[in-house]
Formats: C-alpha cells, structure tokens, sequence
C-alpha cells in the first residue's frame, strides 16, 4: 500500500493508473489459474450480518406525505433505482415521471417550488451534478427555492465505471451558494433526514442509499440534525472525521483498532455544507490524536479538504491524512473488489491509519 504526501492511500498514488478507456482489461487469477470474475451488479455496504431497511428513502417520504400535501415527488426515468416507486405507487397523483431528461425535471421542480410545493426530485448523482448542475443554480440555488433533489450512486457505489460513479459530487456542489449538502451514513439517518430536509427553507442535496439500506446508527440512539456533526465514540489515540456510508466503515475500523491497543473516535458529519465547523474544531483540539477524514468522495473538494482549510483557519495543528478515492476516473467492477482496491473497505482503513500511527 502506498500513502503520498496528501495522505492518500491506495494501490497506487493517484495518476499512475491512467489507461485508455479502450484498453484491454486483464482478468485477475487465483493461485490455482482460476479467472477471478467479479460483476458490476454486485453492490454490497458490508450488510452482511448487519440489519437492513428496504427502500428507507421511499418509505420516508410516504410517511412524511402523509400529514403534509405540498409533498411531491419527481425523476428522471428513476423511480424504481432511487426508491421513488414507493411513494409513486402511495400517491400518483403526487408523483412526475419526467424520462430522462433531467434539466427539464430541475425545471419543472423549480415550477412547483414557486406555487408552493415542496419537490423531492430523484435522480442519480452523476446526472444531477454534471448535467443539470447550470438548472440547479438558475433556477433553484439562485431563487433560493425548497427544491430536494436526493441523488443514488453517489461515489464509489456503483461498478458501472465513470459513467455512474459520482466521486466528485461534493466538490462541485460545494461551491454553489446557498445549497445545503447532506451524506447520510445509513437507512436511521436517511429516515430521519427526509422530513428534516423538508422542513429546511431552501435548496438541498442529498446522496441516497437505495435498496436494503444497512441500520448502524439506531444502536447510538443517533438523531440527525441539518447543520450538525455527532460524535459517536470517543477514543484517545485517532479521531476519524467521517461522512456518508465511510462511517460505517470507521466504525468497524475502530473495532479492529481496538484490538491492537488503538483507541480511535469516530465524529459522524453527515452535513457537508454548511459544515459544522465548531464541533470539528472543538473535537481535534483534544490532546494529539491523529485526525482522520474518511469519505466516499475523491480526496480532491470533499470533506477531507473542508476539514482540513477548517482546521488551519482556526490555527489546530494537529498530524492529519486522509481516506478517500484517488484523483482518477475509477475501474468498473464489483464493489468489495473496487472498495478493496481503493482503500475504502474497513481492511484498507485500518491498515491505512496503522501505517500513519
């Protein structure tokens, strides 16, 4: 594993694995000669072993829907892969299918924020942040409109290749004045999310987990809030400053920590932007303990860098690196062998924050 001057960890630094889009693929071996296959269907979180919700999203929203009539529901030909399908089947006539055309469904999202409804506009992240993105700001961002627009594949959670995965999201939407940006950890959070995102007056972003959605935060008694970070354990020697699914992932390398005598934290920031500046502040001024940012996001605009300009804005020098994916356009491939060779899986955590100690 090599770890450059950004903290980066990874098979490779990042760069040294460009190749031609076109290039042949080599498959990889066993010891035995066997070919070593893995599909781009396969999208496992670690739910194994671990409770799970189905659709936490779709379901959300039904309930939220339920005791508020401004509730309306839009995507881009989506439905059934961003768990909109629950809510479409609830209230059809609450419900848009706009095809695939997602600036015309910004659009007409943005219409109906205007005569008083509240959109959650579905779609996945790709789409939203490269495509629509000019909509988003003249029509949503600008006018200060209560537009949701709740987007799945966010990062690396996808073996669709560059075509489906949003590594770089965060960085794009980051510098959008007046958007608020969420990265929920799992099917507690975005339950809870949904009508907190409603309830917020202006324009949001949400990244979505879809399908059967891991359950870790319930055990924390864990209660999202727009705007706030959580510290969800304590520990001497590490604080992990973590967001979306990568804090399940610190959790469980926590407890791998733990059995080699390294007590590490875990501070959950769920809320991008506005970032909550005076928790991680307050949380990485306790005693040296290394602070590591661990993120389903390139290393380049997301968390790791907001923390880390947070930081030095407020003068907290502390020893700091970095989890997240490489400044490259990713391989396709099954997610345990792209998370793997990425460094994101609890394995490469671990290793990784061991190499840095």
């Amino acid at each position: 594993m090599n770890i450059n001057a950004q903290g980066f960890h990874g098979p490779l630094a990042p760069n040294s694995r460009r190749k031609s889009k076109y290039a042949p693929r080599t498959v990889p071996v066993s010891e035995t000669g066997e070919a070593l296959t893995t599909s781009a269907m396969i999208a496992s979180l670690d739910a194994e072993g671990r409770d799970t919700v189905a659709a936490p999203f779709g379901h959300a929203l039904v309930e939220l829907a339920k005791t508020r009539d401004d509730i309306v529901g839009l995507t881009a030909d989506l439905a059934k892969y961003t768990d909109l399908h629950v809510f479409a089947q609830a209230y059809p006539d609450r419900f848009y299918q706009m095809g695939m055309a997602e600036q015309v469904m910004i659009s007409a999202a943005a219409g109906l924020a205007r005569e008083g409804f509240v959109p959650f506009a579905t779609t996945y992240a790709v789409f939203a942040s490269r495509r629509a993105y000019d909509f988003i700001v003249m029509a949503i961002a600008e006018e200060a409109l209560p537009v949701k627009i709740v987007c799945a594949l966010p990062g690396l959670t996808t073996g669709y290749g560059p075509s489906h995965q949003a590594t770089e999201d965060l960085a794009i939407f980051r510098g959008m004045p007046g958007l608020t940006i969420i990265d929920p950890c799992d099917a507690t959070e975005i339950a809870q999310a949904v009508p907190a995102i409603a309830a917020h007056p202006g324009p949001v972003y949400m990244r979505l987990l879809r399908g059967k959605v891991p359950d870790v935060l319930s055990r924390y008694g864990y209660q999202f809030e727009v705007g706030k970070a959580k510290l969800i354990r304590d520990g001497k020697d590490v604080l992990f400053v973590s967001t979306g699914f990568m804090t399940m992932r610190t959790l469980d390398a926590a407890e791998a920590l733990a059995k080699d005598g390294v007590d590490a934290a875990v501070l959950h920031v769920p809320t991008i932007k506005p970032l909550d500046t005076e928790t991680i502040v307050a949380e990485a001024s306790k005693g040296g303990r290394l602070v590591v940012t661990a993120e389903n996001h390139t290393v380049v605009g997301g968390l790791g860098e907001a923390v880390a300009a947070t930081l030095m804005r407020a003068g907290v020098h502390v020893p700091f690196r970095q989890v997240g994916l490489p400044d490259e356009f990713l391989d396709a491939g099954a997610l345990p062998t792209l998370h793997n060779q990425y460094g994101i899986s609890v394995a490469g955590v671990t290793a990784a924050v061991k190499g840095w100690l």
